[in-house]
């Protein structure tokens, strides 16, 4: 088993920066990513990293979003700048575990974005 937990979301005016941070306990992981749901929309990927720090990112947030890793810590981060409303959403985290890669999702964090 992998338990995730995200924190680090709130509200913050258009043009604002948070960053979301994501703690993984109960085994290793392995490559990890956030994505955000809004509400009558499925849920949309953000951003991933693998093990070795190759990232990935959705168009929307290229340029803005940054994540990154500590694998000493098995914690996962998304640095948000010059944050827009449309970003705003449920940011979730989700993990693969090393090795047996069953994947997990955290309970998901709020990110509100005013204009």
């Amino acid at each position: 088993q992998v338990q995730l937990v995200e924190s680090g979301g709130g509200l913050v005016q258009a043009g604002g920066s948070l960053r979301l941070s994501c703690a993984a306990s109960g085994n290793p992981i392995d490559v990890a990513g956030w994505y955000r749901q809004t509400p009558g929309k499925q849920r949309e990927l953000v951003a991933t990293i693998t093990r070795g720090s190759v990232t990935n990112y959705a168009e929307a947030v290229k340029g803005r979003f940054t994540i990154s890793r500590d694998n000493t810590k098995d914690t996962i981060y998304l640095q948000m700048n010059s944050l827009k409303p449309e970003d705003t959403g449920v940011y979730y985290c989700k993990a693969v575990r090393r090795w047996v890669r069953n994947e997990y999702w955290g309970q998901g964090t709020q990110v509100t974005v005013s204009s």
